[in-house]
Order: C-alpha cells, then sequence, then structure tokens
C-alpha cells in the first residue's frame, strides 16, 4: 500500500511539475499586457520603467524559474492590476464559487437520482421515455444561453428571483456564505440550476444503466424471492449498490464544475473565481491567471488521486493490477 502511495504521488507531482511549464508559458506568451496597462501617452522611458517593475523584462525561462522558485513557497506572484498577490485575490472570490459548485452538485443529485431511478425501474414507460430525451438536452443546451433564458422568464418575466449578484451574507468559519440568508439563497438558486444542468443529464444515465444491470442481479432476485417489499429492495438492494459510481463521477465531476463555472458566473454577475479570470483575462492579468489555472490543476490532481487512494483502499485488485504493471 505505502508502495502503492508512493508511485501515485510521484506521477501528481511530475503531472504539476508538467502542467506548471504548459500553463506559464501558455499564458505568458500571449498578448503584451504592457499595451492595456499603460497610458498610450506614455514616454519610452516611463514604458521601460513598467516593464522592468513588472518583470517582462527578463528572458521567459529566468521569469519561469522565479515564479516556481515563489510558487514553493506559497507565492504565485502579484497582481499586475490590483497589486495583491494573486493568490490572496482567489482565495478572497474561491468561497462564492465553491458555494455554488456544491449548490449545482447538490441539485444535481436531488433532481437526477430520482429521475434515474424511475427511468431505470420503469424503461418501457413514456414518463421514462421523456426523461432520458429531456437529460439530452442537458448535454446538448449552451449553458450561456440557457442563463439568458433563466433570466428572461424567472427574473424578468416573472420576477420571481433576481438575477444578479450573489446578495447578503453570513459568516460561518469565517467565511462568508450566501446561503445562510433568505436573499442570498434566493441569488444562488438560478445560478446553480443554469451550472447543474449538464450534471442533472449525468447523473441521471448513470442512475438509470446502473438500475437497469443491478436489478438483473441474483441478490435483488433473491431478495424479492423473500418477500421484501418492493421499497425496500429499491433502498437497500439497488440503490445503495447503484450510488458508489455515482458518487464517485459525480465527485471526480466536482473540479468540472468549478472550472466551467465561468460562464454561469459571468452571466449572472456572480462574484466567484470564475468572474476573476474573465476580468484578468481582460487585462492581461498574467500572474493572476496563472494562479488560477494552478489551482484548478491542483484541485483536478488532488481530487483524482484521492480517488485513486480510496479505490485502493476498497478494492486491493487495483494495487495488484498497477504493480503487475
Amino acid at each position: 500500500m505505502i508502495v502503492y502511495l508512493i508511485r501515485r504521488l510521484m506521477q501528481s507531482t511530475l503531472v504539476v511539475l508538467a502542467m506548471t511549464v504548459i500553463l506559464f508559458v501558455g499564458v505568458y506568451a500571449i498578448g503584451d499586457p504592457v499595451e492595456i496597462l499603460i497610458s498610450p501617452d506614455a514616454d519610452q522611458m516611463e514604458r521601460e520603467r513598467a516593464i522592468a517593475a513588472l518583470g517582462l523584462d527578463r528572458p521567459l525561462w529566468l521569469q519561469y524559474l522565479t515564479f516556481l522558485q515563489n510558487a514553493l513557497r506559497g507565492d504565485l506572484g502579484r497582481s499586475f492590476v490590483f497589486n495583491e498577490p494573486a493568490l490572496t485575490l482567489i482565495m478572497q472570490k474561491m468561497p462564492a464559487t465553491l458555494e455554488l459548485a456544491f449548490a449545482a452538485t447538490f441539485f444535481a443529485i436531488l433532481i437526477g437520482l430520482p429521475l434515474g431511478l424511475w427511468a431505470g425501474l420503469r424503461p418501457e414507460a413514456r414518463s421514462s421515455r421523456v426523461i432520458m430525451a429531456t437529460s439530452i438536452l442537458g448535454f446538448s443546451l449552451p449553458s450561456f444561453w440557457v442563463g439568458l433564458m433563466l433570466i428572461m422568464v424567472f427574473a424578468v418575466q416573472l420576477g420571481w428571483l433576481p438575477s444578479t449578484g450573489r446578495g447578503p451574507t453570513a459568516e460561518l468559519f469565517g467565511v462568508q456564505w450566501s446561503f445562510l440568508t433568505i436573499d442570498g439563497l434566493r441569488h444562488l438558486i438560478l445560478p446553480a440550476i443554469n451550472l447543474s444542468l449538464f450534471k442533472v443529464s449525468l447523473v441521471i444515465r448513470l442512475t438509470r444503466a446502473g438500475v437497469r444491470e443491478t436489478v438483473l442481479m441474483d441478490y435483488v432476485k433473491f431478495a424479492r424471492a423473500k418477500g421484501l417489499s418492493e421499497s425496500r429492495v429499491i433502498f437497500v438492494h439497488v440503490l445503495k449498490n447503484i450510488m458508489i459510481p455515482v458518487i464517485t463521477v459525480t465527485a471526480l465531476e466536482f473540479g468540472s464544475t468549478i472550472a466551467f463555472s465561468v460562464v454561469t458566473e459571468s452571466i449572472f454577475a456572480w462574484p466567484g473565481m470564475g468572474k476573476l479570470i474573465i476580468d484578468s483575462i481582460y487585462v492581461l492579468d498574467r500572474p493572476v491567471i496563472v494562479a488560477y489555472l494552478m489551482i484548478i490543476v491542483l484541485m483536478f490532481i488532488m481530487l483524482n488521486f484521492t480517488v485513486d487512494v480510496l479505490y485502493s483502499v476498497l478494492d486491493p485488485r487495483v494495487r495488484l493490477q498497477d504493480q503487475k504493471a
């Protein structure tokens, strides 16, 4: 087990190092922030002073080594625009994004699980066919269009929910959360639903596939032969066994939920990391862009590493296959 963990940890470290090179070179090779940050009326001397102050006069490889050295100390650079540590700016916006991602995941399980269970238990019913056909829309419709439609219907025409902003917040564990207030919860509903559409469709299809496979298992047939009630068979023997892959995939998709919240946060003016990265791209605030992408990469790697470890604990065959490979 220790050897397996060390090997996975070394692989994750190499992936992080490779991604730092790709992200840094990719971001720093695009555009010139000096053209945006410095007034066109500035003379050449002022421009050179600004370039030197931003550290853009050094070779790219030296800038990367400086970035890597600082990153090992937890310093991902200072924002060109705000003149604050990029990591501090992102950490200030992270609670809003995490709140939105958790709410979207909650809606995905709350809506997708019962619909997928119904579609799996009654595959020939008309309602099941409607559910499966509707789930295709979650994969197909662009989130920016759905977000605009949600705003138009529920905010503009019906006036039930606010269209933009996070609303008032309350403090919990030293962090401000909007779901703790009624008005903040109203602000959270529309962007969370918009962000959860793809995940709802995914959970529906995973649940339906799991149910269709599980109901044919011998232990389910034996449970029914013993005379157990249908509800007990479904909730104890069927649902319990399909939750492992559903929760696993949902957990892995949590990272992509955070990454793809950029569009939703921009549409609903949600003050999270996604809106910050869009604003930073407009002004080529490179330290913030690199820091944001690094945090997303680390989040994906940590989620995958955690899932690998849990699988190795639950199923020793994973470790054995890795050793043979």
